[in-house]
């Protein structure tokens, strides 16, 4: 018997022992990844002061009305890749990243969904983006888009909601349970080595698809993430309890699909929602 105990004893350690090395290894790992990420890619705008933190705001094309691009949950604005340059061709169009999300700084205060619309307000002002603004979001992104309507309905002049979210549809527990280890499984380098979110980005353009995989793996980027999706319920409700003005121009688009965290990774569902805007600018002018 005492040499079954000793043998267990030895071979608990030795799983102990590779477990720890694993662990410091893929952490390695993950810390040289994202060091050479960081200077490959470098954020393609410019970052603007909102008050504390900088987000960042990458905005292509002339003409008016500008269109604002909010992205969907796990999102940042390379995951527009296949709308902003197409719709740019015929006006200005702006892609942001949230607070926490892609090159935007996270801030001293803890995720708010009231605050989102307040911040992107701020953004476009101290960035001397004109309005008013068409506002595009997808999934999440839609809510917030809504949510920026209702409050600032002066500086907007229509609004294009792709795969607008409902409040009889929140988020699944396995999906925000692996948001929220997610963080960790990135810092051990878990993530990266099995491509389970960075995968998702696959189907846009090389451009875009790069950095936003890069993101994927990003501790920093997926703790938001997760407060994001945690609040989900949240959100939708503000959105649906904040009326729109009758008068402003909406359309309703499906795009990605009913998803959580769904992309417009799809060339032909991109090019379906960028022929939507296009129509509302030329309506619009």
């Amino acid at each position: 018997m005492g040499l079954l105990l000793a043998r267990a004893r030895r071979l608990i350690i030795i799983a102990a022992v590779i477990v720890v090395f694993l662990v410091l290894a893929g952490a390695t790992y993950q810390g040289a990844a994202t060091a050479l990420e960081r200077r490959q890619f470098p954020h393609p705008g410019r970052l603007v002061d909102v008050g504390g933190h900088q987000l960042h705001l990458y905005c292509i094309g002339q003409g008016t009305p500008t269109v604002v691009l909010e992205a969907p949950a796990t999102g940042m604005s390379a995951a527009w890749g296949w709308v902003q340059p197409d719709v740019a061709q015929i006006t200005r169009v702006c892609a942001y990243d949230r607070s926490g999300l892609g090159w935007s700084e996270a801030g001293d205060r803890d995720f708010e969904p009231a605050a989102v619309p307040g911040e992107l307000h701020t953004l476009l002002e101290h960035a001397s983006e004109a309005g008013p603004h068409v506002i595009v979001g997808e999934g999440l992104g839609a809510a917030f888009a809504t949510l920026y309507a209702a409050r600032y309905r002066p500086e907007v002049a229509g609004l294009v909601l792709v795969d607008p979210p409902m409040t009889d549809r929140p988020a699944r527990r396995s999906v925000t349970r692996l948001l929220n280890a997610s963080p960790w499984l990135a810092r051990t380098g878990v993530l990266r080595a099995t491509r389970t979110l960075s995968s998702n980005a696959a189907g846009l353009p090389d451009v875009s698809a790069r950095p936003l995989r890069a993101f994927l793996n990003r501790p920093d980027h997926l703790t938001r993430s997760a407060s994001e999706l945690e609040r989900w319920s949240q959100t939708v409700t503000l959105s649906e309890a904040s009326p729109l003005d009758p008068a402003l121009p909406v359309v309703r688009i499906e795009g990605a699909g009913p998803s959580h965290t769904a992309l417009l990774t799809d060339a032909a569902h991109g090019a379906a929602v960028s022929a939507a805007i296009r129509a509302m600018v030329e309506e619009l002018r």
